[in-house]
C-alpha cells in the first residue's frame, strides 16, 4: 500500500485542502489519525464534501479530541492516552493519503513522539505544505531540515495561497525539493474546483 503524508509548516496552512485535492487526484482513500477541534466538522468530514472519487474510503479517526490543542495536550485534557496500538493504518489496497495534525514536530505524547515518528514508521512519503507569510521561510526550511537524511522520502512542496515569488525561489533553491505545484487563495473550495486542481496532481 503506498502512503501519502500530508504535513504543514504550521497550523492552518491548507492541509485539509491539499488533502482533499490529492485524495482527488490519486482516486486515494483519506485517514486523519488524530482529529483535534471540532467534533461538528472534521477534517475527515470536510474532505468526504469536497472529493468527488466513488472508490474513496473515508477510514473513521483513530482519536477524535475535541479540544483545539496539539494532540499531547488535547489528550491530557479529556483524560486519554495516545497509544501507537491505536495508531495502526488502515487496511486498504488503494493508495491512501494521511493527513497529520500541525506541524511535522507536533508531539502525541509526553515521550515527545511527533508526526514526524508517525510518518517514518508507516514509511509514507511527505508531501510539505507551505503558505506565505513572515516567517514561513524559516518555518519550511526549519521543516525540511527535519526531513533531511532521515530516510523519510519526501515528495515535494506545494505553496498555498498568496504567491510570494522571493521567498519561494529562495525555499527551492535552498533545498532543492521538487516543487509540486501551487494552490491560489480561494473564495470558497467547491468539489468542482477540488477536481479541477487535481488534474495537476495526477502525476505524483
Amino acid at each position: 500500500m503506498r502512503k501519502v503524508f500530508v504535513t504543514g509548516i504550521g497550523t492552518d496552512v491548507g492541509k485539509t485542502i491539499i488533502s482533499a485535492i490529492l485524495t482527488e487526484a490519486l482516486q486515494a482513500d483519506y485517514w486523519k489519525p488524530i482529529q483535534c477541534g471540532s467534533l461538528d466538522l472534521t477534517d475527515t468530514e470536510r474532505v468526504k464534501r469536497l472529493v468527488e472519487s466513488k472508490q474513496t474510503v473515508f477510514h473513521p479517526e483513530a482519536y477524535r479530541l475535541k479540544t483545539p490543542a496539539s494532540p499531547h495536550h488535547a489528550a491530557e485534557v479529556e483524560d486519554v492516552k495516545i497509544h501507537w496500538g491505536r495508531l495502526k493504518v488502515p487496511e486498504t489496497q488503494n493508495t491512501l493519503v494521511i493527513e497529520g495534525a500541525g506541524g511535522l514536530l507536533v508531539p502525541f505524547n509526553y515521550k515527545g513522539e511527533t508526526m514526524f515518528d508517525l510518518a517514518k514508521n508507516w514509511g509514507a512519503e511527505v508531501v510539505i505544505v507551505s503558505r506565505n507569510y513572515l516567517g514561513s521561510i524559516n518555518h519550511t526550511l526549519l521543516t525540511l531540515k527535519v526531513l533531511e537524511g532521515s530516510g523519510v522520502n519526501v515528495l515535494g512542496i506545494i505553496f498555498n495561497g498568496e504567491p510570494n515569488p522571493s521567498s519561494e525561489e529562495v525555499i527551492l533553491k535552498a533545498t532543492k525539493v521538487p516543487l509540486l505545484g501551487r494552490i491560489k487563495e480561494e473564495y470558497e473550495f467547491t468539489k468542482d474546483l477540488i477536481t479541477r486542481y487535481s488534474r495537476d496532481y495526477i502525476f505524483i
